[in-house]
């Protein structure tokens, strides 16, 4: 039995790495999650590869690229979850798009997140008044479905937050994933704005933390980071061999944090 989001913020700040599913190869997939969860990873997010990917930048856009011209299909990725729930509970999400779920089948597709053992559910193509395509059926197999904000979200963050499941995902800047050399959003505004709607949920910042200082700093006054396109980078650069690299880099990330 895997344990749920919210176990993943039990041991103070969370570190959640995201990976593109298949990049480079299934595999290096499942080799990836055991060595991040080693190095201190508390949550991860698998990304299931899509051919137009809108939010992504262009390091984590040619991840999906590679994927799926290695020949990864969501049934090998469903296979290839059930294959790391043998080994670890760690809490897993994927990170996917909308057209992916409706093309699988939206029921049959969360129905099988489940049984296979994910926990929760991102799609970044699927604002708030949109949600209800896929929260009923998120509810009823107890999955999370994972709501964004972004620094425009203004008004609507109390709308979100309040109805927020999992954790609230806090879009540091405008513009898609990637690098960045800094973040200039008031991201404790933004966190506070979540606590003031929903105090037991908790508010993690992701988009452009790309090294130790950033992290420490947006952890300072959030639940935890997320980091997708600097561990994609070195998966890009190392390929197969790219395993001990990624660990030592999660491990880098996550004591900056603690």
């Amino acid at each position: 039995m895997s344990k749920s989001v919210a176990d993943a913020f039990t041991r103070g700040k969370a570190f959640i790495p995201f990976i593109t599913a298949g990049d480079p190869t299934i595999d290096t997939t499942k080799e990836l999650v055991f060595a991040m969860e080693e190095a201190g990873a508390d949550l991860i997010e698998l990304g299931i590869p899509f051919s137009d990917p809108t939010a992504e930048g262009p390091v984590i856009q040619e991840a999906n690229i590679r994927a799926l011209g290695g020949g990864v299909t969501t049934d090998k990725i469903f296979d290839m979850v059930r294959d790391i729930r043998k080994k670890t509970d760690i809490p897993m999400v994927f990170m996917t798009y909308a057209n992916v779920v409706f093309s699988y089948g939206t029921e049959r597709f969360i129905e099988t997140s489940k049984q296979v053992g994910i926990n929760g559910l991102i799609l970044p193509d699927v604002p708030f008044e949109e949600k209800e395509e896929f929260s009923p059926a998120c509810d009823k197999y107890g999955l999370d479905f994972i709501s964004l904000i972004a620094p425009t979200s203004h008004d609507r963050i109390r709308m979100i937050a309040g109805q927020a499941k999992g954790f609230v995902y806090c879009v540091s800047s405008l513009g898609v994933t990637g690098v960045r050399s800094e973040i200039t959003t008031d991201i404790g505004a933004m966190v506070e704005l979540v606590r003031e709607a929903n105090p037991n949920i908790p508010a993690c910042v992701g988009f452009g933390i790309s090294n130790p200082q950033t992290a420490s700093k947006m952890a300072a006054v959030s639940d935890g980071v997320i980091v997708g396109s600097a561990i994609v980078k070195i998966i890009a650069e190392h390929g197969k061999n790219a395993v001990p690299y990624v660990r030592d880099f999660v491990k880098e990330m996550k004591d900056a944090i603690r």
